[in-house]
């Protein structure tokens, strides 16, 4: 890492989604008796400063609730992320992971930051499936940036504003098991998935 820490950089847990397929809030499904929030916080505690949680209702953490109304997706979590991050003194940038993904790496942070050039500078992660946008190192300095192109941009896809900023993309291996190998950023979005998420924590304890 170039010039962050942990102790520098905060957490937030976008959980705002609508979680349709899934027919139940995702932060409160159980995947092995804990709730995938808690998994999702035991794996990036470690590895930021504090944490809050960007979602439409207030929980125990810290509340990162949207700015940008209207649902608008993760990147109004992101904007949210951002702002917050804005807020804490010292913070060049926000890390963020969503709420349905538990076995993202535990060394995530650390090497987006690697990957970070300047206070602008931004990385998000992939693996051999493909990109992972949502899981991203963002500057807060861009948070006006982001709401102007939000609101300019009908899409608003998260790759087109990496495309914009150039940003740096980590590629993660995969992660080896007692029987063949996980993708770190498998994501629970049915109940198909979780029933595959509970043989794979089966595979990895």
């Amino acid at each position: 890492m170039t010039g962050f820490n942990s102790e520098t950089i905060p957490g937030v847990v976008l959980a705002a989604g609508r979680s349709s397929r899934m027919g139940q809030d995702k932060a409160t499904i159980l995947l092995r008796g804990i709730t995938l929030l808690d998994h999702v916080i035991g794996r990036l505690r470690p590895q930021v400063s504090h944490i809050a949680i960007n979602s439409d209702v207030a929980p125990a953490l810290p509340h990162v609730p949207d700015i940008i109304a209207g649902k608008l997706g993760p990147l109004a979590g992101i904007h949210a992320a951002m702002t917050h991050g804005q807020s804490v003194a010292g913070v060049t940038h926000v890390a963020t992971v969503p709420v349905d993904t538990p076995f993202f790496p535990s060394d995530l942070v650390s090497w987006l930051s690697g990957a970070i050039k300047g206070e602008t500078g931004m990385a998000v992660a992939a693996s051999e499936s493909g990109p992972h946008p949502v899981f991203g190192l963002w500057p807060v300095g861009l948070a006006d940036d982001l709401s102007h192109w939000m609101q300019a941009d009908d899409k608003r896809r998260v790759r087109d504003f990496l495309k914009r900023h150039d940003a740096a993309v980590v590629r993660f291996p995969l992660q080896p098991t007692r029987a063949t190998l996980l993708d770190p950023f498998f994501n629970i979005n049915t109940p198909d998935d979780l029933a595959e998420a509970e043989r794979w924590i089966a595979m990895l304890t």
